[in-house]
This record gives structure tokens, C-alpha cells and sequence, in this order.
């Protein structure tokens, strides 16, 4: 049996203990030591890219072809086509409003049916000096007539800043008779750009 002595003893132990154990308690619990850092980018930007071109005849015609006459040697024009936007793009060339007027008598079919057209890439530009169009020339469109260019023709893609030179050449088929003569055809060509 325990004295009280002994039990205030005891008690003292088990308060001494009770109060030990609570501080360390308080201690872990009102550090709070955990680590941290932070980093940040400010202010970042974003801008949406722009397509746009250039076209050296924009408004006019590539090329007025008169007197044409069967079988010849025809004319050619000269037009250059750039990427002045800043993002790449997909270009191409359609053949757009189309007009024949029959002035003399008439006609089997319209001129349209009988101008021979060839489109060709004559190439890139190398800063400002432009590329000669002939042999090394990839022809784009040829072999048919102003009247069956009906679908767009891609020209491939362009980067920003790309340019490039097309020549266009008319002749006049040789089985167009006198029917044909003082006839004329008018056409609209398009350039497109897609990204």
C-alpha cells in the first residue's frame, strides 16, 4: 500500500510527464517548419499571326494580249506574288470571271475555247533580285485553254517573306478560222492564301 507521500510522488512524476509531453506537443505543432519557394513569368503576350501578300500588277491586268494569230508564237506577262505576312501560308492561282465577245461572225465556239494558256513559277526571289523565268521555269498550268482552267491551281507553301515570279503565256490555237477574227476574251486571275 502507498503512503500519501509516495502517491504525491507519483503524481508529481505523472504531472512532470503529462506536462513534458505537451510542450513537445506545442513545439512541433507551433513551428511549422515546412519549405517553400516561388518563381514567376510575367506579362507574357500573345499575338495571333498575320497572312497577307503582295502582288506587283495588284489591281491591273498581268497582260493585254492583242493581235493574237493562229498558230504563232503568242505574248506573255510577268507578275510577282509574295508572303508579306508573318505567319506561312498555302497559295494559289483560279481563273475568275471569264467574258468572250464574238465581234465578227459568229462563232463555233467562244475564243475562250481556243487561247492556249500556260502559267509557269519562274522561282524564288533572293532578296531583291528576282528569278529569270525559262527553262528551270516549273510549269504550274499548261496544256489547256483560258476556258478549262476551272479549279485552283496550288502553288505550295509560302513563308513569311517568300516571293516568287509567274509568267503567263497566250497563244492562239492554229484551227481558230476567220470566225474568230476581231473576237475577244477577258479573264480575272485570283490569288489565294490559306494557312
Amino acid at each position: 500500500m502507498l503512503n500519501s507521500t509516495d502517491r504525491t510522488r507519483r503524481q508529481r512524476r505523472t504531472t512532470a510527464g503529462l506536462a513534458l509531453a505537451l510542450v513537445a506537443a506545442a513545439v512541433a505543432v507551433g513551428s511549422g517548419a515546412d519549405f517553400s519557394a516561388r518563381t514567376a513569368n510575367p506579362e507574357n503576350t500573345f499575338t495571333a499571326g498575320a497572312l497577307s501578300m503582295s502582288n506587283s500588277r495588284d489591281g491591273s491586268a498581268i497582260f493585254n494580249v492583242a493581235n493574237l494569230v493562229p498558230g504563232a508564237p503568242g505574248a506573255s506577262g510577268i507578275v510577282d506574288i509574295g508572303n508579306t505576312g508573318s505567319i506561312r501560308g498555302r497559295f494559289s492561282l483560279s481563273r475568275g470571271r471569264l467574258s468572250t465577245t464574238d465581234k465578227g461572225d459568229p462563232s463555233p465556239a467562244p475564243l475562250d475555247t481556243k487561247v492556249g494558256l500556260k502559267v509557269s513559277d519562274c522561282g524564288t526571289f533572293d532578296g531583291a533580285n528576282a528569278p529569270s523565268c525559262g527553262v528551270n521555269a516549273k510549269v504550274v498550268y499548261g496544256g489547256g485553254t483560258l476556258a478549262s482552267m476551272t479549279q485552283a491551281i496550288p502553288l505550295g507553301t509560302f513563308a513569311p517573306g517568300e516571293k516568287h515570279r509567274y509568267e503567263f503565256e497566250a497563244t492562239l490555237d492554229s484551227s481558230a478560222g476567220n470566225e474568230y477574227a476581231g473576237d475577244m476574251s477577258s479573264a480575272e486571275f485570283v490569288w489565294d492564301a490559306v494557312q
